[in-house]
């Protein structure tokens, strides 16, 4: 496939328009990302999550810039922001964002809308990671909408999660009770130069101690973006945090773990798929789902019979 020679080759617009069939689900997604698929594995992804306004869009801008600094590396950030309610794209584009690495061949960024998902991370934005890796880019970047309930599924797709703090960013032992405890594989408070920093990295402290079972302790890093404080300090305990888990051999079962869910997730897709378009074309499809309504059968009922018909390759297939 053409478009996949050239990624592999190094072309930027190739990297770009893979990006773009994955995104709009194009008819030669498959085709693409089957022969990517052997050139995947090798970056190591970092997610970047945190409440609105804590500065995740500037941490990841100067945190590029040091890692390409410091260490050479390239990078790929995917910056995940909400859906336009009209065109269907990013709200936010890249134009607006992180104008220093326009120049960089070494860093390639992709804004991306979260398509209505409600882990916050479309299956467009888990696919446009594999077609970074297999561009050959060291290290990935995806920075999410916000933290919540909602949020935590970039556990799914990250190797390391960093969770961005902010001082007078409300209660902050609420918003870690909120599920972010669990998620959270280095903590970094930004803006550590306003009043209230120490206070944050304290109580953020104080919370991982009550949690004795936990094999690995996030580190709190303090951090100042905007004045690129903090940087390297951030970086190599993300670095620990890979060290870790190569170690302990946790990241090849969390890789693997997240390799067979994503085929579970593109089966139940497919399945969805079809029996959507059961409800246009088996006027059978439609009698089924009466019955539901009419209380003759149960919503559980009503799907063996579904299934089974899919299965044996009867009318609703």
């Amino acid at each position: 496939m053409k478009i996949a020679d050239d990624l592999l080759a190094g072309n930027r617009r190739a990297l770009a328009r893979a990006i773009t069939i994955v995104e709009n689900e194009a008819p030669e997604k498959k085709e693409l990302l089957a022969a990517l698929y052997p050139h995947t594995g090798r970056a190591y992804v970092i997610g970047i999550t945190g409440s609105p306004g804590a500065g995740k869009s500037s941490l990841v801008d100067r945190l590029t810039q040091h890692i390409r600094k410091a260490y050479g590396l390239s990078v790929g950030i995917i910056a995940v922001d909400p859906t336009s309610p009209f065109s269907g794209g990013a709200l936010l584009g890249d134009r607006i964002r992180m104008q220093d690495h326009v120049l960089d061949e070494g860093v390639f960024i992709r804004s991306m809308g979260t398509r209505g998902s409600l882990g916050g991370l479309s299956r467009a934005t888990k696919e446009a990671i594999k077609v970074l890796d297999a561009s050959g880019k060291d290290v990935i970047l995806v920075e999410t909408v916000g933290v919540g309930q909602s949020e935590l599924d970039i556990m799914n797709a990250a190797d390391s999660t960093v969770v961005v703090l902010t001082p007078g960013a409300g209660d902050i032992i609420q918003t870690l009770k909120a599920g972010i405890m669990e998620i959270a594989d280095v903590f970094a408070v930004n803006k550590a130069d306003l009043e209230g920093a120490d206070r944050t990295a304290t109580e953020v402290r104080a919370m991982l101690d009550l949690d004795r079972e936990r094999q690995w302790r996030p580190p709190v890093v303090p951090v100042v973006s905007l004045h690129n404080t903090g940087l390297d300090d951030l970086y190599q305990a993300i670095m620990r945090h890979k060290e870790y888990l190569d170690s302990t051999g946790f990241l090849t079962d969390y890789r693997q773990q997240r390799l067979k869910s994503e085929v579970v997730e593109v089966v139940l897709e497919r399945l969805k798929q079809r029996i959507g378009r059961e409800f246009k074309d088996s006027g059978e499809f439609e009698q089924t789902l009466e019955k539901v309504i009419n209380r003759e059968i149960d919503p559980y009922h009503a799907s063996d019979i579904i299934l089974e018909r899919m299965v044996r390759g009867g009318s609703v297939s």
